[in-house]
């Protein structure tokens, strides 16, 4: 059986993992942070142009920030007949109350939030439309039984585990290259961590990875595609 998350409160309702010691997003503003690592970082929504379906993976669901935030940006840009698949990963769900708890503090994304919160009972037990153009789909598994489950063509990667050296399993080899597996050729990968040896690990699932400027008081974060073949 999963086991559910256990979080502390912090400053302006900052949930903080008691299981991996670290927060879920940044003290600054999780919600930028969001569209500065992953939605800038995947090239989104320049990607979105011209295809009839794209397909998101994430690991780490945690507050479903990430999603509201892609979403809330996605129907900005989405075309008639376009659909977005939105596929994500948590080992340690939340609470819908605590969900709400975390999120409180971004009220324009509120009518977002309150559509998600209704279907939050239903997460974990398959896709649920979240409307007639976006999809969600969020396995509740630890990552290495998770992956399994993706699609098989995803186009970009939302890298949003607890912090590496906290939480190493996230991040390690044989789960990258898992992930490389299920990702289209060019498809992309973001993440707020520049840590080396994650670096390394994508590299050797066939990722091409450079720096650039982080979010906030963080230095680097990465971005990369998948070359067409792992050297």
């Amino acid at each position: 059986m999963i086991a559910t998350a256990d979080i502390t409160w912090q400053e302006q309702d900052l949930p903080f993992s008691t299981v991996f010691g670290d927060s879920y997003y940044s003290h600054a503003d999780g919600r930028a942070e969001c569209a500065h690592v992953f939605v800038a970082g995947n090239s989104l929504p320049d990607r979105w142009a011209g295809k009839d379906k794209f397909v998101i993976g994430e690991l780490g669901f945690g507050t479903g920030l990430n999603f509201l935030e892609t979403w809330a940006t996605w129907r900005q840009y989405r075309k008639k007949d376009q659909c977005l698949t939105f596929v994500s990963m948590e080992g340690f769900p939340m609470a819908a109350a605590q969900a709400r708890q975390a999120l409180t503090r971004w009220s324009e994304l509120n009518p977002l939030t309150e559509c998600l919160l209704r279907q939050w009972r239903y997460l974990g037990q398959g896709p649920v439309m979240m409307d007639d153009q976006t999809r969600l789909d969020v396995i509740f598994e630890e990552a290495s039984a998770a992956i399994t489950s993706f699609p098989s063509a995803v186009d970009a990667w939302y890298l949003d585990g607890f912090s590496p050296a906290k939480n190493p399993e996230m991040w390690s080899s044989d789960l990258l290259g898992a992930l490389s597996d299920r990702t289209t050729t060019g498809g992309t990968v973001a993440s707020y961590t520049a840590a080396g040896w994650v670096r390394r690990n994508l590299a050797k699932a066939g990722f091409e990875v450079a720096k650039r400027p982080g979010f906030g008081t963080k230095r680097d974060m990465i971005s990369g595609f998948k070359r067409k073949s792992i050297p």
